[in-house]
C-alpha cells in the first residue's frame, strides 16, 4: 500500500484510484461525453490563467475561511453531488461526508447516491454542513418525499440540477455496461479480481444500490424496476415555473446547478435562487460547450450582486480555486478530486485531497500578496493573459 503521506497532489490520487477502482466506475467518474472536448477544456482553460507574484508583503497571518450560503466554511470549497460515489469505495458517500465534516466544508449528496440521506445523517455529526441534490422528476410526489427526507436528515440547502433532463452520450459508460450493482459478466469478474481491496469492501457492505430511491418510491423495489423508473422519470419539460414550485416546496436555501449563460443566470436570480453553480456537468452533458471558467466572469458581472455564484468543472488544485475566486466565484464545488481520493484511500484519501487543495490555496494566495481569501479579486491575475481575455 502506498504511503499516503507521500501523496503530494490530486494527480497522485487519480493514479492510485485508477489502479484500485474497477474500470467501469473509474471511467464513470473520469470521463466526459462524446469526444470529451469540454471535459478537457475545463482543466486546460484554468491552467492558462496566470497569477501576479508579489513580494515584500507581510503574509504571516493568513485565512482561507469564508461563508457559503451564510454558513462558515474553512475554505471556499464544497463537495459536489456525484452519483455512484458508493461504487468508488464501499460506503463511499459516508466516507466523503465524514471527511468534509472534519475539514470544515459542505458535503452534497446526490439523489443517485449509493448511501441514503438517512445513512449520512446516522454516520456524521452535528458539525457537517449537509446539502442534498435533486433532479426534476415527473413524479412530484416522489420529489416531495425526497425533499422531506432531506429536511429530516438535517440538510440546510437543496441543489437542483438543471442540465440533466436528457443524458449526454457517455461512450465509456455505454461500452463498460455501467450498472449498480455491476453485472457479474466474465469481463467484470476478471477486472474485479485485479481490485481486491475494492472487492473486499463491497462484500462487507449491504449498500450496493441507489438507496435514496429503492424502497422509497412506489413500485421501485429492485434494480430492474429502478432502471425503468429512472428512464421514465427525468422530466424533459423542466421550466422556470418548476423551479418556483421546488423553491416553494423546499422552503429553504436553493442552489441551481448547471448555469452556463448570462440569460439563464438572470432568470435564476428572478426565480428565487440563493446561489447558482456555473457548471457544464464536468463535460458529461453537452460536449462542445465552453469550459466553466470561461463562462464564469460574464455571469458574475451580470448577477454577482443578486446571488452567490459558484463554479465547478476542472478544479484539481487550490490554485484552481484561487483562479475561480479571483474571477468572482464565491466558491467552488469539487467532484473528481474528491472521487480520486475516495477511490485511492477511502476517507483518508478524501481528507488528503481536501488538505492538498487547502494548502495550495493558502500558499498561492500568499505568493500573490494576500492574507485573506475575502480580499482576493481579479487584480491578482496577470493582465493581457487568458484571464484578461475571460473578463472582456
Amino acid at each position: 500500500m502506498a504511503d499516503i503521506s507521500k501523496i503530494t497532489c490530486i494527480e497522485d490520487l487519480r493514479q492510485q484510484a485508477q489502479r484500485r477502482v474497477p474500470r467501469m466506475f473509474y471511467d464513470y467518474a473520469d470521463s466526459g461525453s462524446w469526444t470529451e472536448s469540454t471535459y478537457r477544456a475545463n482543466e486546460a482553460d484554468l491552467q492558462r490563467i496566470q497569477f501576479r507574484q508579489r513580494v515584500a508583503v507581510n503574509i504571516e497571518q493568513r485565512s482561507t475561511a469564508t461563508t457559503l450560503l451564510g454558513q462558515a466554511v474553512r475554505m471556499p470549497v464544497a463537495i459536489a453531488p456525484v452519483g455512484l460515489t458508493g461504487m468508488q469505495h464501499a460506503d463511499g458517500e459516508i466516507h466523503a461526508a465524514r471527511a468534509a465534516e472534519k475539514l470544515g466544508i459542505p458535503f452534497t449528496l446526490s439523489t443517485m447516491s449509493i448511501c441514503s440521506l438517512e445513512d449520512i445523517a446516522a454516520h456524521t455529526g452535528p458539525d457537517l454542513t449537509f446539502w442534498f441534490q435533486l433532479y426534476m422528476m415527473r413524479d412530484r410526489k416522489a420529489m416531495q418525499n425526497l425533499m422531506q427526507r432531506a429536511k429530516n436528515a438535517g440538510c440546510s440547502a437543496l441543489v437542483l440540477t438543471l442540465d440533466l433532463q436528457v443524458i449526454g452520450q457517455r461512450n465509456k459508460d455505454i461500452k463498460n455496461g455501467l450498472s449498480a450493482p455491476p453485472r457479474l459478466t466474465l469481463g467484470n469478474l476478471l477486472n474485479f479480481a485485479t481490485k481486491p481491496r475494492w472487492a473486499l469492501g463491497m462484500l462487507g457492505t449491504q449498500r450496493r444500490t441507489f438507496r435514496n430511491i429503492v424502497g422509497h418510491i412506489e413500485g421501485v423495489s429492485n434494480m430492474a424496476s429502478l432502471g425503468a423508473w429512472t428512464t421514465e422519470q427525468f422530466d424533459p419539460r423542466l421550466s422556470w415555473q418548476d423551479v418556483l414550485w421546488v423553491k416553494e416546496q423546499w422552503g429553504g436555501k436553493l442552489v441551481l446547478k448547471g448555469i452556463m449563460e448570462v440569460e439563464d443566470a438572470v432568470l435564476a436570480a428572478q426565480h428565487g435562487a440563493d446561489a447558482i453553480v456555473v457548471s457544464n456537468h464536468g463535460g458529461r452533458q453537452l460536449d462542445g460547450a465552453p469550459s466553466s471558467i470561461a463562462a464564469l466572469p460574464a455571469i458574475v458581472d451580470a448577477v454577482g450582486d443578486k446571488l452567490e455564484v459558484w463554479m465547478d468543472g476542472g478544479i484539481r488544485s487550490g490554485q484552481d480555486v484561487l483562479r475561480a475566486r479571483a474571477l468572482g466565484a464565491r466558491g467552488c464545488m469539487i467532484g473528481r478530486a474528491m472521487v480520486y481520493g475516495l477511490g485511492a484511500y477511502g476517507q483518508p484519501g478524501v481528507e488528503r485531497a481536501l488538505e492538498i487543495i487547502r494548502n495550495e490555496l493558502d500558499t498561492s494566495m500568499a505568493f500573490c500578496g494576500h492574507t485573506d481569501i475575502e480580499q482576493v479579486e481579479r487584480s491578482i491575475l496577470v493582465e493581457r493573459s487568458y484571464a484578461e481575455w475571460l473578463v472582456r
